[in-house]
């Protein structure tokens, strides 16, 4: 799916679609508003964090309606805001305003709220080397804009889905009967359908660590719920035989002891789902 037609679903959930029965469209706009209204607008930030989202509301904007003026005021995705920010200004039918506003906002907030707690964890392992790594735990069906978002805050993105890397994790192990049996089972099922994606491995224990090592047939370990201890000893045991992961449970007052243990990666499942949105509003400028 592509991102305008990802917007079109999202404008059909708040608007319905004409083809329904039932009336559509914005009502309340309908109702208060005048048709052949003009006006301008402003984005304002109330809370300092990371921009991010700014290219999708205009495109959602100029989806609704293409002759509204769509005005950046020199922020763009990335950008460090402040409370008082106003990152871009609106002009144009209000109507058109009011229907765009909270779903242009609601990706804002959220995308801003992702980049700005990827962007702290980023900032938590500066000088190390280290990449941090989003998740697949991630909201359904809007993936694609938080991963975005991830990006947008300079961390970088795992494994899209399921599809695009072989994530040997522990119920797989498990239920294939020990981890050379998953390995293998991998690679098999790769040579047999004649196509190439990295494989990882989740490991438990030190164990775990040397029985990978000693098998091979993996690109990546990953260290899970590993203590800062355990992640050295095990780093250190792997000596770039292949590349690491550390994940599980890390916050941002750990993050730079496991960034010490120099591993290729740190995964954080909060980057997706325990960020806070940033506070954005749009204001009519009367």
């Amino acid at each position: 799916m592509t991102v305008d037609e990802f917007i079109d679903l999202a404008l059909q959930e708040d608007l319905q679609d004409p083809k329904m029965v039932i009336p559509y469209g914005d009502h309340t706009s309908r109702a208060t508003v005048k048709s052949g209204i003009t006006q301008k607008a402003r984005a304002l930030i109330k809370q300092n964090g990371v921009l991010a989202g700014i290219a999708l509301a205009k495109q959602i904007f100029q989806k609704i309606d293409p002759n509204l003026n769509f005005q950046e005021n020199g922020f763009q995705d990335g950008d460090k805001v402040n409370d008082g920010d106003e990152v871009f200004y609106l002009e144009g039918s209000s109507k058109s305003m009011l229907t765009g506003e909270r779903l242009a906002l609601n990706f804002m907030q959220r995308m801003s709220g992702i980049a700005t707690l990827s962007r702290e964890y980023v900032n938590a392992v500066d000088g190390t080397g280290v990449k941090i790594l989003d998740t697949r735990k991630t909201t359904p069906n809007l993936r694609y804009f938080e991963k975005w978002a991830v990006k947008i805050g300079g961390a970088e993105n795992h494994r899209f889905g399921l599809y695009d890397m072989i994530m040997i994790k522990d119920n797989h192990v498990d239920f294939a009967g020990g981890i050379e049996k998953a390995i293998d089972a991998a690679n098999n099922y790769l040579e047999a359908h004649n196509f190439t994606v990295p494989i990882e491995i989740e490991t438990r224990s030190f164990e775990d660590v040397q029985r990978v090592i000693n098998h091979g047939g993996v690109q990546r370990i990953m260290l899970d719920n590993f203590t800062v201890n355990q992640a050295f000893d095990a780093i250190d045991f792997i000596a770039k035989r292949v590349e690491t992961e550390v994940s599980g449970g890390i916050n941002l007052d750990t993050i730079r002891a496991y960034a010490e243990a120099q591993p290729d990666f740190i995964s954080v499942g909060a980057l997706t789902h325990s960020y806070t949105s940033l506070d954005i509003s749009l204001k009519a400028m009367l």
